[in-house]
């Protein structure tokens, strides 16, 4: 490929992972995608991706050809290999010839040898605070070192791709977040209600309906939201309200000494 038209694809490649981050976000299309222009890009004949879960086990997440799957997994099966050794140490491992390899990894290298389907092995990692969150593995069908600035673009794909997750990651949290965000205020209005129906039908000032609303939740062991929507929806009768009101009273908070 020459450099111009290199140029060129690089630029649409990161402008297709660009629109796909800010578009209707799919992690998994992202890494296809990814592993995809790592065979366009780079001296590579196929390529594979594999995350780290939450037992730090991988697991393969992408791969541009059935034997870039099959190799993964066969490092995965015997417990050993480039990209086992790039998660775990958090650092490029590049292999030239998989054929001197016998001594390091045994039994990969040997199931690497009955396959016959690659020479050579590069495997960066997804790296994030100095920890692998998962590798990229560059596949070649030839033996022979992977040029450097192959490499350094291979790592920027990788540091492309914990972007994607990490982006993946943040849009869950901030989306739980936004919910946990919104129960709180639902309950709070809830609450606001309540005191005023509790205020209406006992004659009290709305510091009084609050004390009222506490000890009621308090008594039944109940969740203040949940008896503030109840005494809105009218499910809690005036008797059990009067009663909440004659009862000991509640202990002081934070939140009564500041206000409601």
């Amino acid at each position: 490929m020459r450099g111009s038209e290199r140029e060129q694809q690089l630029s649409r490649a990161f402008v297709a992972l660009a629109d796909t981050l800010v578009a209707d976000y799919d992690v998994i299309a992202l890494l296809d995608q990814l592993v995809d222009h790592c065979t366009t890009l780079l001296d590579v004949d196929a390529a594979g991706l594999l995350l780290g879960d939450s037992r730090r086990e991988l697991r393969v997440v992408a791969a541009t050809s059935e034997d870039a799957e099959l190799m993964e997994l066969l490092q995965l099966q015997a417990d050993e290999g480039p990209c086992l050794e790039c998660y775990r140490t958090a650092a490029p491992v590049s292999v030239a010839d998989l054929a001197d390899t016998a001594t390091r990894w045994p039994t990969f290298s040997a199931a690497v040898a009955d396959i016959g389907a690659f020479r050579s092995v590069h495997a960066l990692p997804l790296r994030l605070r100095g920890e692998a969150i998962g590798a990229l593995n560059l596949f070649r069908g030839a033996p022979g070192p992977l040029p450097a600035p192959d490499l350094a673009l291979g790592q920027a794909l990788a540091d492309v791709a914990t972007i994607g997750i990490l982006q993946e990651q943040a849009i869950r949290r901030g989306e739980v977040l936004a919910e946990q965000l919104q129960v709180a205020l639902n309950s709070r209005v809830a609450i606001e209600q309540a005191k005023g129906v509790v205020a209406q039908l006992l004659d009290l000032g709305m510091d009084a309906a609050f004390d009222v609303l506490r000890r009621y939740a308090r008594e039944r062991n109940l969740r203040l939201a949940d008896v503030a929507r109840a005494v809105v929806a009218r499910e809690v009768d005036r008797k059990a309200l009067l009663a909440a009101r004659r009862g000991p009273d509640p202990a002081p908070s934070e939140h009564g000494r500041r206000g409601r």
